[in-house]
């Protein structure tokens, strides 16, 4: 066994005893879902793998815990993530993968940080480890999954500004507030692929 395949092995371990079973089945199938897409779009498989295992770490976290991770990083929330704290997870995350599973690569930690709202100008890590999340095979609440699915493999791009819209439309219309990170990152997304 290599280097890597030991450490993703720790990892797994570590996330089985850390999260509910739900959450470690949702990250199994993200991490396998962020693979399959990094091997079909040229990105570095082993980085979608380990940032699909770690994207999630931080949810089996209080909110005060999240919140000291996010300070000892150095980040800031958003005062949307302050009266919507089950979003702080992502920073939280990013923070998390460095301190608690010694992943320094910042392409890693940016896709974790970036996988519940989205950012304007994503890089391919960060659109893969945002589809993955939606798309992986546990998931069956949203409409539209098989198509999405299907898109995912064709042109990441698209189904990114897809899943942006579906997002949004869901929020407007079940009248949730919409994260202003989601906004401006579906704008950014319809303006360059709508």
């Amino acid at each position: 066994m290599n280097d890597f395949q030991q450490n993703i092995n720790n990892i797994r371990k570590k996330l089985e005893k850390d999260l509910k079973e739900s959450r470690y089945l949702h990250t199994l199938g993200v991490a396998y879902t962020a693979a399959s897409l990094a091997m079909r779009y040229g990105v570095d498989m082993q980085k979608a793998l380990l940032a699909g295992y770690l994207h999630d770490c931080a949810k089996c976290l209080s909110e005060r815990e999240m919140r000291s991770l996010i300070k000892e990083g150095g980040l800031y929330t958003t005062v949307y993530e302050d009266k919507n704290p089950k979003l702080l997870h992502a920073k939280a995350g990013a923070v998390l993968a460095e301190k608690g599973y010694g992943i320094k690569d910042r392409e890693i930690q940016h896709a974790i940080m970036v996988h519940t709202t989205g950012a304007p100008g994503m890089s391919m890590l960060d659109e893969i480890i945002f589809t993955a999340d939606y798309i992986e095979p546990g998931r069956d609440k949203a409409a539209g999954l098989p198509a999405l699915r299907e898109e995912a493999f064709s042109s990441l791009h698209s189904c990114t500004l897809h899943i942006l819209e579906d997002t949004v439309n869901y929020l407007r219309s079940s009248g949730s507030t919409i994260d202003p990170a989601t906004s401006e990152t579906y704008s950014y997304y319809k303006k360059l692929y709508g």
